[in-house]
């Protein structure tokens, strides 16, 4: 793979997560306090499996890209951004194993309002620190 390829699927990846994490954050999960109660272990249930099989592969494949440019840098790229970045999947990995996922386990018994209010809230890391990353992404792609 050449160092543009690298970069272009680097850059795909984080875009799509970038935009996806913005429709999660301002749409689908406001949308979780409308789901009638009575189905809504059913639907979080649901939730969970499908958004899984768009995320993970994404979320690996930006997280191998992400590492490859630590590795092996672009000769043309600052060294300082391919750590930034993945400094940046670090929050971001991490803002989904300490807030999002104990959240998910909770609104998997049912709705909770206190879960969902820091799920909505704590959400808001994982949407800066991607969009960031696309931003820096973008730069790494211009230079």
């Amino acid at each position: 793979m050449t160092e543009r390829e690298l970069l272009l699927l680097h850059a795909a990846s984080t875009w799509f997560l970038t935009g996806l994490i913005w429709i999660v954050q301002l749409v689908h999960y406001p949308l979780f306090a409308y789901v009638e109660r009575a189905r809504f272990t059913a639907f979080e249930a649901e939730h969970c499996r499908r958004i899984s099989w768009i995320v993970m592969p994404t979320m690996l494949l930006e997280l191998a890209t992400a590492a490859w440019l630590v590795v092996a840098p672009p000769a043309a790229l600052p060294l300082a951004w391919s750590w930034t970045g993945l400094a940046l999947l670090a929050v971001i990995w991490g803002s989904t194993a300490l807030f999002s996922v104990p959240c998910h386990r909770v609104l998997e018994r049912g709705f909770d309002e206190r879960a969902h209010r820091r799920l909505v809230a704590t959400n808001w890391v994982r949407t800066l620190a991607w969009s960031a990353r696309a931003l820096l992404s973008g730069a790494m792609l211009a230079r």
